[in-house]
């Protein structure tokens, strides 16, 4: 029996009206300055966040730097723990779960890293390190363990000959893969990629993507695909979502979130973007935003964009909060004014 033809596979159900994953007004800060009295402030990295992965599908995550991205991928993964709010997997709270029914959860729910670099223990083979899972899990053993490994390595485009090398020995293309076949081994439901492709070169990020479409395609994978590189994201997504300072500003499928961008931020990130023709670069005019991004520290009250926005009315954008909400046909956007940049 293949990975393919495994009755996990067979039994799911691809259907992207369904979600898969609801996120419903995470929130994670992380404690700073706290001292022996406690008090102090925190880093609000993820404050107040909703949306949902439908089965099947691609979710881009996308924005800035320091922006909150992957510390939401890592809540939803339950690397960090959320400070507050509920992940929905299957039916199922993550948040409050612990112990050994959370780690059977994992099954289900796999991380590809942003650094290949960093991501691998230096003193396990790939073999050891691919194979590790199914250890953890008591899934297989033996001869059986030997095939799967085998298998999946072929699966993600590496030589199972080299089952016994180090990290070390491959580039940085070949440890991705090796990531996410450690990923892909469980045969889980949901991957949380984040930014799996920044750190290679630009000739191997090809190479990456459509490797992940077609495991996605092959073994019915839900993907939420956490980015920077807005073409990539457009390339990959079936829907994108953007944020900012730790808010959801826009969600939509891919098409109208880069033809009819409705929240002046993503007017902003989609106009940065080079376009390969001299001539249509040179007439383009760019949206720059002023300023800097706020402290997540201390972030505006309001909209949290409203210190750099162009459309930006006081009090309004100030003092309330936008709510996150379907503008057009099912497109969400957190602005008060959204679609008059």
């Amino acid at each position: 029996m293949t990975l393919e033809t495994s009755p996990e596979v067979e039994s799911r159900v691809v259907d992207k009206q369904l979600a898969l994953v609801s996120v419903e007004d995470v929130t994670k800060h992380f404690p700073i300055g706290a001292g022996l009295l406690g008090g102090g402030s925190a880093v609000r990295a993820v404050d107040g966040v909703s949306f949902e992965v439908r089965a099947g599908e691609t979710l881009g995550l996308v924005g800035e730097s320091g922006c909150g991205k992957s510390t939401l991928g890592r809540v939803i993964a339950q690397l960090h723990p959320a400070t507050s709010g509920k992940v929905i997997f299957q039916g199922q709270d993550l948040v409050p779960m612990r112990g050994e029914k959370l780690r059977r959860m994992r099954q289900e729910l796999q991380m590809i890293f942003q650094d290949p670099y960093a991501s691998l223990n230096p003193r396990m083979t790939v073999g050891e390190i691919i194979g590790e899972p199914l250890k953890n899990f008591g899934l297989a053993r033996g001869k059986e363990r030997s095939n799967r490994v085998h298998e999946v390595m072929r699966t993600c485009g590496l030589n199972p000959n080299f089952l016994n090398r180090y990290p070390h020995e491959f580039s940085g293309g070949q440890r991705q893969r090796i990531g996410i076949a450690r990923a892909l081994v469980l045969n889980p439901t949901f991957i949380v990629a984040d930014e799996p492709i920044s750190a290679l070169d630009v000739s191997i990020q090809a190479q990456i993507v459509n490797l992940m479409e077609d495991l996605q395609n092959r073994f019915k994978l839900t993907y939420l695909f956490i980015a920077h590189d807005l073409s990539v994201v457009r390339h990959l997504s079936d829907r994108v979502a953007v944020m900012y300072l730790g808010k959801i500003m826009e969600i939509a499928d891919s098409h109208s979130i880069y033809e009819n961008p409705l929240h002046p931020y993503t007017k902003a990130l989609l106009s940065s973007i080079p376009i390969p023709d001299p001539d249509l670069e040179a007439k383009r005019q760019p949206i720059l935003l002023q300023g800097e991004i706020p402290s997540p520290v201390n972030p505006p009250s309001g909209c949290r964009f409203h210190t750099r926005c162009p459309i930006a009315q006081f009090p309004i954008c100030s003092e309330q909060v936008p709510p996150l909400e379907s503008k057009v046909d099912g497109h969400l956007a957190a602005c008060h004014f959204a679609g008059q940049l």
